[in-house]
């Protein structure tokens, strides 16, 4: 059963610091790390992390510097996707090594599970809050549904498509997803879509596609609907998302989302 887990806007910052001056990101992905590496035997064989998006909060090269350190403790190989608070070329050349990393144009790859795929899309416009796939992250788009034939595919980005009925955060989603959701519409396989940006845990269907926001290993975004209300973050407990395809008489993905708190010993069912 092969899986991955999802984890998505860790926005790290230099040593020492937080997060508008209250939110320890760097403290939330060390515990993400070591909640992960405990969960491993108790979850089955997991392929890799996926990382989609706000790896660091500003892009700078001590960032991510600080992220690959941390991250060299997981137990499982991870690649990413960048988002609004990171910076391409910096991330670039920060994971030049890695395998999965283009050598210049958006920072995107396909990943190929066996039953599923995964693609992952760069979003990042420069400069800018909201998301867009460039002309060529369509094209790498195309080029890779016209391959994958019928195989059930993941596209995950940083920016959702999807509203999430925070007004703020909709406002900064991806501009273009009409264009990725045509494409996915005729797809002939199943697909779905994983995204992060909003830090929190939502599901909608758009069309035939599922959408997923993923929760943050940090902070998440308020949802408060009152007229009042100033755009804010909440300190909430950390999670990351894990999916593993199921084969049986109902062959698919499913998703689970993992609490990054410590758990009490598992209790027999009498």
């Amino acid at each position: 059963m092969p899986a991955f887990i999802q984890i998505t806007d860790t926005h790290i910052v230099e040593k020492g610091q937080l997060v508008c001056g209250t939110s320890d990101t760097n403290a939330a992905l060390h515990t993400a790390v070591r909640s992960i590496n405990r969960l491993l035997p108790s979850l089955g064989p997991v392929d890799c992390a996926i990382v989609t998006g706000d790896l660091t909060d500003n892009g700078g090269a001590a960032q991510y510097a600080h992220f690959a350190e941390i991250m060299a403790g997981l137990d499982v190989p991870w690649l990413a996707i960048p988002g609004n608070h990171d910076d391409r070329e910096t991330m670039r050349r920060a994971f030049a090594v890695q395998g999965w990393m283009p050598p210049s144009g958006p920072i995107q790859w396909l990943r190929d599970f066996g039953p599923f795929a995964v693609l992952g899309l760069d979003s990042l416009l420069e400069e800018a809050h909201h998301g867009a796939l460039s002309p060529p992250a369509l094209s790498f788009l195309d080029k890779q549904l016209s391959t994958l034939a019928d195989k059930p595919l993941v596209v995950a980005t940083h920016h959702p498509w999807m509203q999430c009925g925070i007004a703020e955060m909709d406002a900064d989603n991806l501009r273009n997803g009409a264009a990725l959701m045509e494409r996915l519409e005729r797809y002939p396989g199943p697909a779905r879509m994983i995204s992060g940006h909003v830090h929190r845990a939502i599901t909608g269907q758009v069309g035939r596609v599922l959408c997923q926001i993923a929760p943050s290993t940090c902070h998440a975004v308020h949802r408060d609907h009152r007229t009042d209300a100033v755009h804010s973050l909440v300190l909430a407990p950390g999670a990351v998302t894990l999916y593993t395809w199921c084969d049986g008489d109902q062959p698919g993905l499913i998703s689970d989302i993992l609490s990054l708190e410590d758990m009490s010993k598992p209790v027999p069912f009498n």
